[in-house]
């Protein structure tokens, strides 16, 4: 018999065309040049960390199926380690420091037209990881509905920049406006260690990266911050369920 014709296989969709030209920048895009250009005025300075994930991929897998997410679980580890090392969420002022009354975790989202924007999870350190969860699904669809109130993203006393979904090994953030710091999360990957018991593994790592305002923030200071932040994540996790 007549081989029957393979089907024809639907071919790729179509590219969109490549920009050309000048094109004018959005509102978003260039409040974001502002913010950038303001970050030049400020003396930096960056310390990084290698934080094993085993402990987290696990309660994650646990909680997913409850509607929490990493980016409530991260937020909640960086609350509870800015409550252990405060001067982390405070912010310069001129002659001064200003700590202020709440910890307020802003997350850098990219939106789809161009340009940042930092929804922020206000009271991280007291909200349970439900309420951070479905706070952030909100806040993230009224992002991109550009329906968010002022308050609902320049209030971030702390920002959480992750580029790890995307498989970035490596990268630091840039401070945005008014506030300390910011923390930059990698993606987490296998990694060859000696474990503590002298014998060699795997583990799952990331790296994360602090850029702090240097005026009033120390290396001891972001030091202190990250080692709060990888105890959390390696040592009780459970401490993440309690609000």
């Amino acid at each position: 018999a007549d081989a029957k014709a393979a089907a024809p296989k639907p071919g790729a969709p179509p590219s969109a065309p490549a920009p050309s030209g000048v094109v004018p920048m959005s509102g978003l895009q260039k409040a974001v040049v502002k913010n950038m250009e303001w970050s030049l005025s400020v003396p930096t300075f960056q310390t990084s960390r290698s934080i094993c994930t085993d402990k987290l991929d696990a309660l994650y897998a646990q909680l997913k199926p409850k509607g929490v997410t990493v980016t409530a679980l991260l937020a909640k580890a960086a609350a509870i380690a800015l409550k252990q090392v405060p001067i982390m969420n405070a912010k310069y002022v001129p002659d001064a420091i200003e700590h202020p009354p709440a910890i307020n975790v802003a997350v850098a989202v990219a939106m789809p037209d161009g340009g940042l924007i930092t929804p922020t999870l206000a009271s991280a350190d007291e909200a349970d990881l439900y309420s951070l969860s479905r706070s952030w699904a909100d806040l993230v669809k009224r992002a991109r509905e550009k329906a968010l109130k002022p308050a609902e993203y320049s209030s971030g006393t702390f920002t959480l920049s992750n580029l790890g979904m995307m498989g970035v090994s490596s990268f630091g953030a840039i401070l945005p406006p008014n506030t300390g710091a910011i923390m930059a999360i990698a993606a987490s990957t296998p990694t060859v260690v000696q474990l503590p018991s002298g014998m060699i593994g795997v583990q799952k790592r990331m790296e994360v990266t602090v850029t702090a305002d240097h005026r009033h923030i120390y290396g001891a200071d972001s030091a202190a911050f990250l080692k709060a932040f990888a105890e959390v994540l390696e040592g009780d996790i459970d401490v993440l369920l309690k609000a």
